[in-house]
């Protein structure tokens, strides 16, 4: 600058001591750095090292519970099923319920295969074939070594066979070997063992017009639902059966909309077992879905580990058995999750614990014949072995 000019270019007094320095690369990326925060007052640092790091931990610990919550901008509800009444009493003759159903009596009642893909869930398959041993032709179970999720398993109803002496009679028992594919889909697996439960079935020797309980172990049809579809007539080809939703026992009840469990007049080359939504109609009040009814909280790991969505265990702890005993004891939920609804209504009145039921009205009647052996589904007994 020559005498007698004035520089009105103002300068950064407070980095002034960093443009002129001769120093490495390194060094004055620091002194730049430390020259950008001198410029920052308290507020911005908040934001910068407080409140952006705990939104982030927020999100990252919340953000299944927030996707759930947002669930009815991004997902349309599924199609309304077409309810059918239906009608029961014991002293009411089976004639007299297949015409308030609008069908007609058969002569003979239909055969009546219920095929289920076993995991670990021992008790409940006592009480469902219990409950529907009467009605039943052929009972058909298929087990794996693997798990949906590729983690070995061993045979557990091979090894408990003996507890099932009362269907042996009427048993087609298989065991198909897992593939053990890391990383893939479970519902991959899952699928690849419906199609082997498929060909189980017509070894069991399944014919044109029999029923066919399609239902995972822990959703179980009532005796009475069984029966009026083998003696009714021209009953539609599929049904699916709305069950009561339980959760961990029959203390609490969840609501009446587990759909899944449906019933078919089988057609060779046609049908084919799945556990997705078939038909519109949807037969009301037609039994039980028992939801993680364990007793033992090992069995409660197991599942949390192996089913299809293990992806819920976000977190270590959640596999914890202390947790785990205090959420059962509280009707909470083992994932933390939101409750899987379509509006914001029905999202915000179910959060929270499951309250607790009272009643054990209309169970299972194995259940209540042997409730000292199985008190822990009943009212009043959260506690659980292991636990």
């Amino acid at each position: 600058m020559t005498d007698g000019y004035y520089n009105s270019k103002k300068t950064d007094d407070i980095c002034e001591d960093v443009c002129g320095e001769q120093t490495s690369r390194g060094a004055l990326t620091m002194s730049r750095l430390r020259c950008m925060f001198r410029g920052l007052d308290m507020k911005t640092y908040l934001f910068v090292f407080v409140f952006i790091p705990l939104f982030i931990f927020s999100v990252y610990l919340h953000g299944q519970k927030i996707t759930y919550f947002l669930r009815p901008i991004w997902e349309s509800p599924p199609q309304p099923f077409n309810v059918i009444p239906h009608y029961y009493n014991e002293n009411v003759t089976q004639e007299t319920l297949c015409k308030l159903h609008g069908w007609g009596i058969r002569e003979s009642p239909r055969r009546v295969f219920d095929a289920v893909l076993f995991s670990n869930e021992v008790d409940i398959l006592t009480i469902r074939w219990k409950e529907l041993y009467p009605y039943i032709t052929q009972f058909v179970l298929l087990e794996s070594n693997s798990t949906f999720t590729g983690l070995p398993k061993p045979l557990l109803f091979s090894s408990n066979r003996q507890k099932f002496e009362f269907v042996e009679p009427r048993l087609t028992y298989g065991m198909i070997g897992g593939r053990f594919k890391k990383g893939e889909n479970p519902f991959v697996e899952e699928a690849y063992q419906r199609v082997a439960l498929d060909q189980l079935l017509r070894i069991a020797g399944i014919e044109d017009d029999d029923l066919l309980i399609m239902s995972d172990v822990d959703e179980i049809p009532s005796a009475h639902t069984i029966n009026l579809l083998r003696w009714c007539d021209n009953i539609p080809p599929i049904l699916h059966l709305q069950l009561r939703n339980y959760l961990y026992s029959f203390e609490y009840y969840l609501d009446s909309k587990s759909w899944r469990a449906s019933v078919h007049r089988y057609r060779s080359g046609k049908t084919r077992y799945a556990h997705f939504r078939q038909t519109d109609l949807l037969l009301s009040d037609s039994g039980w879905h028992c939801s993680f009814c364990f007793r033992h909280i090992s069995d409660f790991i197991f599942k949390m580990k192996a089913y299809s969505h293990y992806d819920r265990v976000r977190f270590s702890h959640y596999l914890n058995p202390k947790r785990i005993q205090d959420v059962i004891c509280n009707g909470a939920d083992l994932f933390d999750m939101l409750p899987e609804e379509y509006t914001f209504q029905e999202i915000i009145g179910k959060m929270g614990p499951v309250p607790r039921s009272y009643s054990a009205v209309n169970l299972p009647a194995y259940l209540l014949n042997n409730a000292e052996d199985y008190k822990y589904l009943l009212p009043g007994n959260c506690k659980r072995e292991g636990g």
